[in-house]
């Protein structure tokens, strides 16, 4: 399945086509929450439904089972054969897939507007009544255990990182991957998918999207017809996901086959939703960008072009989640340049923003960044259905995206100086070097100096 990486990207407050796109929300009585976004600029819809599941609500001894599950969704129900729903959705010109996150997982059809009322029955199908077949889990559980394999286990950078998160987030669900640990995900078996899937694929832990040329009016009586005698369901508590108090300064050092060495340094953070005052969310936002977004950023800048350390290096900021976020360093080196001076060097820039305000002309560049997402991701009617489904399953404001630049507009450089000075601070960092074995990175660097 196609696997969509959670996080903040300023895109996400892109994907409106326009603020006076009229949304519409309604709850069914069996606490199904149902949104319907309006655009009729073109014939399409797209039917998305999430689920507050993700990998972060794993026992430690079943991770993965999320991911999987998500692949079973697709292996029959009671009138539906595995492939049978793929299959009937390309029939009619459609496309589905779905992904899991650390926070939720959704599924998602893409039609022509008029097959609206097939894509509502199947997703009525498989939430009422799909059907896990002993064989066929195991079969899947295969390609899952491939599927890792090839993305992480010979990926030696992706598995880097995959050790990293595990010492920069502790105590949470996020210090384990979505896909699963090997060890524990060839140990699944089928009835705790079904537990997984009694527990938290009901309607009353779900949101249905629907986006594209509809209406309410149109889409109202279908979602009655298709979803309203499916039971409620009682879903368990989702224990808040905090690194807090901050957990004390962590380093790792990994010897792996990768090309370059590496450098991650990472800062727990409050995300928009665990953070007690909302408008470090958005200083935050504006740190990141002041680090690095563009060639004028000072990460590019006095990094990569001035002194030349590192061959490629950037900052980002997570902070659309359902716990804690997360700032991020990371950097590659040039040849004879070792991590110790990149970090010294990346730690002078936090330094920099906590001691001096940034000027009015980096500010006004971050802004201008948002602006231009917000123009370049206006026709994108599967955008719009993913800005609404995250948000709602997170607990969000619909309307976030409406006021983003209103906020970012109001940060000022004094704030920017005070969420840096609070919270990228070496109580909450996390850092790993990434170097590859001793003789490969002697090859390396002589090929670098011939």
């Amino acid at each position: 399945m196609k696997k969509w990486i959670a996080g903040l990207c300023l895109a996400l407050w892109a994907g409106v086509a326009g603020a006076s796109a009229p949304t519409h929300s309604f709850t069914l009585d069996n606490g199904m929450k149902v949104i319907v976004r309006e655009d009729h600029r073109a014939p399409v819809v797209t039917v998305m439904v999430w689920f507050k599941a993700g990998s972060i609500d794993e026992a430690p001894f079943e991770t993965g089972l999320a991911h999987v599950l998500e692949h079973m969704m697709f292996k029959g129900t009671e009138h539906l054969g595995p492939g049978d729903f793929s299959r009937l959705v390309a029939r009619y010109g459609g496309s589905d897939n779905a992904f899991t996150s650390y926070d939720y997982t959704a599924y998602y059809q893409q039609y022509e507007a008029s097959r609206l009322p097939l894509a509502l029955e199947l997703e009525a199908e498989r939430l009422g009544s799909l059907q896990i077949d002993d064989e066929e889990f195991h079969r899947e559980l295969q390609v899952v255990l491939e599927e890792r394999r090839m993305r992480t286990d010979d990926n030696p950078n992706a598995l880097a990182w995959e050790k990293f998160q595990a010492i920069a987030r502790p105590g949470t669900g996020y210090a384990h991957p979505v896909i699963g640990w090997r060890s524990l995900l060839a140990q699944l078996q089928p009835e705790q998918a079904r537990s997984w899937y009694q527990r938290f694929y009901v309607p009353g832990n779900a949101t249905l999207v629907i986006a594209g040329d509809v209406s309410r009016e149109q889409v109202e009586p279908l979602v009655e017809r298709f979803f309203s005698d499916l039971p409620a369901g009682e879903t368990p508590p989702r224990p808040e996901q905090s690194v807090r108090p901050a957990a004390g300064e962590r380093r790792l050092a990994l010897t792996m086959p990768v090309k370059v060495p590496a450098l991650y340094m990472l800062y727990n953070v409050p995300s928009l939703v665990t953070a007690d005052n909302k408008q470090d969310f958005y200083a935050l936002t504006m740190l990141a960008g002041v680090l690095d977004g563009g060639m004028s950023a000072r990460i590019e800048t006095d990094l990569v072009r001035g002194q030349k350390l590192v061959a490629g290096a950037g900052a980002s900021y997570s902070g659309i989640q359902r716990g804690d976020g997360t700032f991020t360093l990371s950097a590659a080196p040039n040849p004879e340049v070792s991590l110790e001076e990149v970090e010294a060097a990346l730690r002078e820039q936090i330094v920099r923003l906590q001691t001096t305000l940034p000027d009015e002309s980096e500010m006004a560049r971050v802004r201008a960044g948002v602006l231009a997402g917000q123009v370049y991701e206006k026709d994108s009617v599967m955008g719009q259905a993913m800005e609404l489904g995250t948000l709602s399953t997170l607990g969000l404001n619909l309307d976030l995206s409406e006021t983003f630049a209103d906020e970012l507009a109001r940060v000022t450089p004094e704030e920017v100086q005070r969420v840096a000075r609070e919270w990228l601070v070496p109580e909450r960092l996390a850092v790993a070097y990434v170097t590859p074995p001793a003789e490969q990175q002697q090859r390396s660097t002589l090929e670098a100096t011939q």
